[in-house]
Parts: structure tokens; sequence; C-alpha cells
């Protein structure tokens, strides 16, 4: 056992065992490295926003090169602090309504493209997708499979008929297939969680207490 003399090695550690102390119930331990967390993660975030959108994206062009058509933005970011003043409180809307509209402007197009245009495109059975599988003749099977799985999703989700015959048959099939995406999402979420456990416990058994290389 080679334990680290490095002080930030034990800091970083002993607040990994802090919030493991979780699994055993919540403690003043947990609530430390919790809040030390957010504190820092919350420091981080406003001097990265700063450096990184702010100074060079409004006040630089602002303040030092004199473009004044950026005091728009300028006093659209400053109406999100009348919140904390109750009898100005309404200019809030301004700037999310703002900001809301072209999120919804911009997602959209980007939204249809990636998952309905190229869900459309992917489904076509042709000879480009056979190959995109990468999987010789198997790669048609595939295709096929991903045909009839993407028909069946969306009959179960059709409503306005009710589900009897072959769209009661189909929408049966597609909730297979729904639930085999959510097992697969899930999976990956698991396998995530997993391997970032792994990744604090080799820290912890490695550059800290120098059991492990």
């Amino acid at each position: 056992m080679n334990i680290s003399g490095n002080p930030w090695i034990w800091v970083s550690a002993l607040m990994s065992l802090a919030i493991f102390s979780f699994l055993y119930r919540d403690n003043p331990f947990y609530r430390f490295a919790e809040h030390v967390f957010v504190g820092v993660a919350n420091g981080w975030a406003v001097t990265f926003y700063w450096h990184n959108v702010l100074a060079p994206s409004l006040f630089d062009p602002l303040f030092r090169q004199g473009q004044l058509y950026y005091i728009i933005p300028f006093a659209a970011g400053m109406l999100y602090f009348t919140r904390f003043i109750p009898r100005v409180s309404w200019l809030v809307r301004i700037p999310i309504g703002l900001y809301m509209g072209y999120y919804v402007g911009v997602s959209i197009p980007a939204t249809i493209q990636a998952y309905i245009i190229k869900q459309v495109q992917g489904t076509i059975l042709s000879a480009q997708n056979f190959q995109a599988w990468n999987a010789g003749n198997a790669g048609v099977v595939w295709s096929i499979i991903l045909f009839i799985g993407v028909i069946c999703t969306v009959s179960y989700f059709f409503f306005s008929r009710e589900h009897k015959g072959v769209l009661g048959l189909s929408a049966r099939v597609g909730i297979i297939f729904v639930m085999i995406g959510f097992g697969a999402a899930f999976g990956y979420t698991v396998m995530a969680r997993i391997s970032l456990l792994i990744g604090r416990l080799q820290f912890l058994l490695g550059p800290w207490l120098g059991i492990i290389e």
C-alpha cells in the first residue's frame, strides 16, 4: 500500500467518501460535500460564462468597441433581474418570451430534420440502407426489422381508431419495440452510472491508497 501524500488527492477522496456515505443514510458529511459541489459548480459556471460568453460576446463589443446595437440584448438580459422587484416582475416575461420564441423557431426545423426526416430516410428499404448496417446480407434483415418496428410503433400511437384487427396486431407488436427501446435506454443509463462508480473506485484504490495501479 502506497498512500498518496498529495493533499488534493486526499480532498477528492474524502469528498467521494462523503458522497458515498449517503448509501447508509443522510448525514452531515454528505450534506457538506453536496453543498461544496453545488457551490463550486455554480462558481465555475459563473466564471465560465463571464469569460467565454458575456465578456467576449456582449460587454467587449458594447463598451469597448462601441457597437451600440448590442444594447438590445443587454437590456433584454437585464430584464431578468426585474423578477426580484415585485412591482415590475412582469417584465421578466419579455426576455423569457424572446428566448422561447427563438429557441422554438430554431429547434423545430432541426428536430424535424434529425428525428422525422432522417427516421423516414432510414426506414426506406433501399440498397444504401442495407449496406449502412455494415452487416453484409444480414443488413437486409435488420433493415426490414427496422421498417416493421417503425410502422408498428407509429400504429401503436394512432388513437383515432380502436386497436382491433390488423391495427390491434401492429399496435401489440409496436409496444414490444417500444419496451425494447426503453429497456435499451435504461440499460445504457445503468452502464454509464456503473462506469462512473468503477472510475471512482479505481481512483480510491489507485492514486489515493495505492492498492492497485
